[in-house]
C-alpha cells in the first residue's frame, strides 16, 4: 500500500508537470505569433542551416501558428466576401491584397503567389494595379530565392506595360528587371537598365538607394568606356550624393581611371566582403572580382605593345610568380589578347583587327558546323 501510495503520488506530480508544460508551450506559441513568425520559413532556415538545438520551436508550436494564420486568412476572405456584396470593386481589389500580402508574410510561397494571382485575375482592374501586384509577386520570389518565377512574373509584367502604364510604374519595373538579370549573373544586360535607373530609382522597397548604386558602378565599370566612367559614374552628380556611402566603390572606379593598378588592387579586396555579404550579388562574387581582374590587366596591356613582367608586376604591387600565373590563366581562357615571353620575361600584346577576329570567328563556327554534321552522318548511317 505504501509503495502504491508513493506511485500515484509520482503519477500525480507527473500530470501536473505535463500540464504545466503544455501551459509553458502554450504561452511560448502565444509570444511567437504575435511577431507574424513564419513557420514555413521557419522550417526551411532550420533544414538549411542544421538547427536543432534544443531551444528551436518544437512541431507543435509550428503548427500551432500556421494554425492561427489560417484562422486570420480565413476571416480576411470572408471581408473578400463581404466586400463583393457590399461594397465596390476597389475594396474586392483591397479585400484581396489584404489577403495576398499576409500570405507573403506568414505562409508559403506557392500560397503567397497563388493569392497574387486571384488579384491580377480580378476583372476590371487597371495596367498600374496589375504592374502592382507583379511587382509584389516578383518580391516574394526573389525573397525565397526563385529566380526562374521572378522572370517569369517580370515578363508577365513586362507584357502588361506594353499596354499602358504610368512613367513611374515604367522605372520601377526596369529596376525590377535589373535586379533580375543582375541575380542571374546577365551583368551586361543590368549594367544598362542600372545606370539609366540611377536618376528616377523610387524602388525603396527592393533596395537602399545607396546599395542600387553600388550595383550600377560595379556593373557598369565592366563595360563602359573610360569617357562614360568619368561622365557616368565618377562626375555623376546623383552619384555624388551618396559617394561618402559607399566609399570602396568610389575608390574602385576612381583607382581604374587613374590607373593606379597597386591602388586598384588593395580596392578589390576590401570590395570582397561587400560583395559576399550582399544577397543578390554573393552567389557572383568570384565571378565579378575575376571580371574586375581582367579588366585592370587589360586596359594596362592596352598601352603598351610589350611590357616587362617586373614592370607590370611592380605596377600591380605584385609578386612576378603571382602575375605570371594569373596573365597565363586569363590568356589560356582567351580572356588577354596577349602572349608571354617566359624566356625574356616579356608580355607581348596582340590586337587582332576587326577581318581577323571575325575570319577566326567564322573559322570555328564553321568548324562546329561541319562537326555538327558528321554527327548526323553517322546517325543517319546507323
Amino acid at each position: 500500500k505504501e509503495n502504491e501510495a508513493k506511485y500515484n503520488k509520482t503519477e500525480e506530480d507527473s500530470t501536473e508537470d505535463k500540464k504545466k508544460d503544455e501551459e509553458e508551450d502554450s504561452d511560448k506559441t502565444e509570444e511567437i505569433v504575435e511577431p507574424l513568425l513564419n513557420a514555413a520559413l521557419y522550417r526551411h532556415l532550420q533544414s538549411t542551416l542544421g538547427y536543432n538545438k534544443s531551444d528551436a520551436l518544437s512541431e507543435v508550436n509550428l503548427t500551432a501558428i500556421e494554425a492561427h494564420h489560417e484562422a486570420i486568412i480565413k476571416i480576411l476572405r470572408e471581408n473578400i466576401t463581404k466586400a463583393k456584396d457590399e461594397a465596390g470593386d476597389m475594396e474586392v481589389l483591397h479585400a484581396h491584397m489584404d489577403v495576398a500580402r499576409y500570405c507573403a508574410k506568414c505562409t508559403t510561397k506557392e500560397m503567397a503567389l497563388s493569392a497574387y494571382e486571384e488579384v491580377v485575375a480580378l476583372p476590371k482592374l487597371s495596367i498600374g494595379k496589375k504592374l502592382d501586384a507583379y511587382l509584389e509577386m516578383t518580391r516574394v520570389c526573389s525573397f525565397w530565392g526563385d529566380w526562374k518565377s521572378m522572370n517569369e512574373t517580370l515578363t508577365k509584367a513586362a507584357k502588361v506595360i506594353e499596354k499602358g502604364g504610368d512613367w513611374d510604374r515604367r522605372n520601377r519595373l526596369k529596376a525590377y528587371q535589373a535586379m533580375s538579370y543582375l541575380c542571374s549573373r546577365d551583368l551586361k544586360s543590368a549594367s544598362t537598365l542600372l545606370v539609366e535607373g540611377i536618376a528616377t530609382f523610387s524602388c525603396a522597397e527592393l533596395c537602399e538607394y545607396s546599395e542600387f548604386i553600388m550595383y550600377a558602378i560595379v556593373t557598369n565599370l565592366l563595360y563602359l568606356k573610360r569617357t562614360e566612367v568619368k561622365k557616368s559614374i565618377i562626375d555623376g552628380s546623383e552619384i555624388l550624393q551618396v559617394s561618402k556611402d559607399i566609399p570602396v566603390v568610389m575608390q574602385l572606379a576612381n583607382t581604374l581611371y587613374e590607373c593606379d593598378y597597386k591602388a586598384y588592387l588593395h580596392t578589390l579586396v576590401d570590395l570582397q566582403p561587400h560583395l559576399v555579404a550582399n544577397r543578390y550579388l554573393q552567389p557572383h562574387a568570384g565571378y565579378i572580382l575575376r571580371e574586375l581582374h581582367v579588366l585592370a590587366f587589360q586596359q594596362f596591356l592596352d598601352s603598351y605593345q610589350s611590357v616587362t613582367l617586373e614592370s607590370m608586376a611592380t605596377s600591380f604591387g605584385v609578386g612576378v610568380e603571382f602575375l605570371d600565373l594569373q596573365l597565363s590563366r586569363f590568356i589560356a581562357a582567351g580572356r588577354l589578347t596577349a602572349k608571354i615571353d617566359k624566356y625574356g620575361g616579356v608580355v607581348e600584346t596582340n590586337r587582332p583587327d576587326w577581318k581577323n577576329a571575325r575570319y577566326q570567328e567564322m573559322i570555328q563556327k564553321g568548324d562546329l558546323l561541319l562537326n555538327r554534321i558528321q554527327k548526323l552522318g553517322r546517325v543517319v548511317d546507323l
